[in-house]
């Protein structure tokens, strides 16, 4: 039996990796295998074109690298963190919380093309990676929506007000809210569920968001056991 790829997805500054954490938490509490998988995996060797691509080694604006281009940077980190780390985890009916996959590259790519190239990209994307490369299809993505004044905000806070420790995404709010209308349409598109982590300018409580989470994982997981 397969096992269970669930995706937190969301703007940089969006709680990916706090709330990824507190859910794989709480699903070891209730028993079940949890692996918690982050992206990039800035650790691998697999990263190198990521990392250089993000301290603007190949331009200082996200768009000076095409989509498609910086799409296989971050689809080789992905190919390489499946084969290496957790394949027979997964293979095995293992649960895998992702903080990020995939789906980033549609809300952060898509940004920087036309709006009538979308959909041609993302059919692209989602055929090379999961067809093509044979990394698994997540079986449930929940996108953080968060609105980008808000995650700027978190941003600065978590570099001490020095904007130069961000990398070429992070900086460019343009960039970024455009993205955001691009995580809009994809969540539109590949129905992906959503949880609103902001409310009146500022961020939720992170156990709220945290509850949330859980009750969707937690129905999707018996849905699916019921259907199978």
């Amino acid at each position: 039996m397969k096992g269970h790829l669930i995706v937190l997805e969301g703007l940089d500054g969006s709680g990916k990796a706090t709330q990824a954490g507190l859910l794989a938490q709480a699903l070891e509490q209730q028993g079940l295998p949890v692996r918690k998988i982050s992206f990039p995996n800035y650790e691998s060797p697999a990263c190198a074109p990521v990392k250089m691509y993000l301290a603007g080694e190949f331009g200082q604006k996200p768009g000076d690298v095409n989509a498609y281009a910086a799409s296989t940077f971050y689809a080789v980190d992905r190919y390489a963190s499946f084969q290496k780390d957790w394949r027979s985890y997964y293979d095995d009916g293992g649960v895998v919380i992702a903080d990020r996959y995939t789906t980033s590259n549609g809300i952060h790519q898509c940004s920087k093309l036309p709006r009538e190239e979308w959909d041609a990209y993302l059919d692209w994307l989602f055929a090379f990676e999961y067809e093509k490369l044979g990394i698994p299809r997540p079986e449930q993505v929940i996108y953080l929506q968060v609105d980008p004044q808000v995650s700027q905000a978190l941003m600065t806070g978590r570099y001490q007000g020095d904007e130069t420790r961000k990398d070429i995404h992070e900086r460019d709010v343009e960039y970024l809210e455009a993205s955001r209308r691009a995580a809009e349409y994809c969540a539109d598109r590949f129905h992906w569920q959503r949880v609103r982590c902001d409310e009146n300018g500022a961020m939720r409580p992170i156990e709220d968001i945290h509850r949330e989470i859980l009750a969707l994982v937690l129905k999707h997981r018996e849905e699916s056991v019921r259907y199978q």
